[in-house]
């Protein structure tokens, strides 16, 4: 079964974040630990589907007919021991297990509301119509939803086909985590970074000053202070972690291998602090063909 082709921006919290105590469901999922970081994409692929053959359809997935939400909304989580996680000599991490929250139902309901809100009225109200739903339904439903959630930020960022760049500022390109496995469908394939909450900060805020002195606050300057921004919502010993998710199905093993879209981020930013405008063109050239590439599949698709 194919991933989807998301990548993921992840916060996995101390399980002292989530309540005094916490929930004891989210105890018990936290024990088992039941889904990984490849069965996380199939199972919001699963959820989503049975919103839609249930009868009648729900609205968002991982929600009851009646509109509340489903009790996986508590346990479907991923979990991180912090062992796992790099962090600097001065830097606390956990204690563990470190938590994060798939909240799918929050997130389908914040991207529905972005549609509501950005889409063509045609566009909408055809979309709307089909559903058997009103814009003021849609509006108090996912706004219910959203306010479900444990905190005022949810765990997961995700995009689909491609990685924007600023996220590779929060890492340290020397710890990312290559899985190549047997194949572009092998469930165990993975690329990735974790890093402490506390270094995550620390470099967001460093590359936004930096980007924001050099060339602007729009752009990749906004979305290291969105970036920024969200990352403060969450306990200060946290973990975060970027994933390719089921991109890694898209890249053969050759290219995967060799992949060095972080080091090239970095390499950008010490270009925008000496200056080296030549270097600079070069390496967002370089990043910008890579993963046009990639995202210009989703027209193909």
């Amino acid at each position: 079964m194919l991933r989807p082709f998301v990548a993921y921006l992840r916060v996995y919290e101390p399980l002292s974040a989530f309540g005094d105590p916490p929930d004891p469901r989210l105890v018990k999922a936290v024990e088992t630990a039941q889904l990984t970081r490849a069965s996380a994409g199939e199972r919001e692929q699963l959820m989503w589907l049975k919103s839609q053959t249930a009868a009648p359809a729900r609205l968002l997935p991982a929600e009851l007919a009646d509109g509340r939400a489903a009790p996986s909304t508590t346990t479907d989580v991923l979990v991180l021991d912090p062992a796992e996680v790099p962090a600097s000599p001065d830097v606390t991490v956990g204690p563990g297990p470190l938590v994060c929250p798939l909240e799918l139902r929050a997130r389908s309901a914040a991207a529905l509301a972005s549609f509501v809100g950005d889409a063509h009225p045609t566009l909408r109200d055809s979309v709307l119509n089909a559903g058997g739903v009103s814009v003021e339904s849609v509006r108090a439903r996912t706004s219910a939803a959203l306010g479900d959630l444990h905190r005022s930020a949810m765990h997961v960022l995700s995009t689909t086909w491609t990685v924007p760049l600023p996220w590779f500022a929060l890492v340290d390109p020397d710890e990312r985590r290559l899985v190549l496995g047997s194949g572009r469908h092998d469930p165990q394939r993975e690329l990735s970074w974790r890093v402490a909450m506390a270094d995550a900060r620390r470099r967001v805020s460093e590359a936004r000053k930096l980007v924001e002195n050099s060339i602007g606050d729009s752009g990749p300057g906004r979305v290291l202070a969105e970036t920024g921004r969200w990352l403060e919502h969450f306990h200060d010993d946290s973990a975060v972690e970027l994933d390719y998710g089921g991109l890694v199905q898209l890249i053969s093993d050759p290219i995967l291998d060799t992949d060095t879209s972080a080091e090239e981020v970095h390499r950008i930013l010490d270009s925008l602090r000496t200056g080296d405008v030549e270097e600079l063109a070069e390496l967002f050239q370089d990043l910008r063909d890579y993963w046009s590439e990639l995202a210009s599949r989703e027209r193909l698709n």
